[in-house]
């Protein structure tokens, strides 16, 4: 069992990691041959799954909200 601040701390390297993977994928798409509006869509993926990214991680890591009983 991690404590609190491992937690933290690895959950943010993981979602830091994540989000430069997606981002720099999104990147290369637009800039490449699809163009702006050809990875526009792509584009709208990825901010909404980094904002869910963002959020499991604040809940996870942050807020302590894993879903188990503490007494138990």
């Amino acid at each position: 069992m991690l404590g609190r601040s491992n937690k933290i701390i690895l959950g943010l390297i993981g979602t830091v990691l994540v989000s430069v993977f997606v981002i720099g994928l999104a990147n290369s798409i637009s800039t490449g041959f699809a163009g702006f509006w050809g990875g526009l869509p792509f584009w709208v993926i990825v901010i909404f799954v980094l904002s869910l990214a963002v959020t499991d991680y604040v809940q996870e890591c942050v807020l302590d909200k894993d879903g188990k009983d503490k007494n138990g």
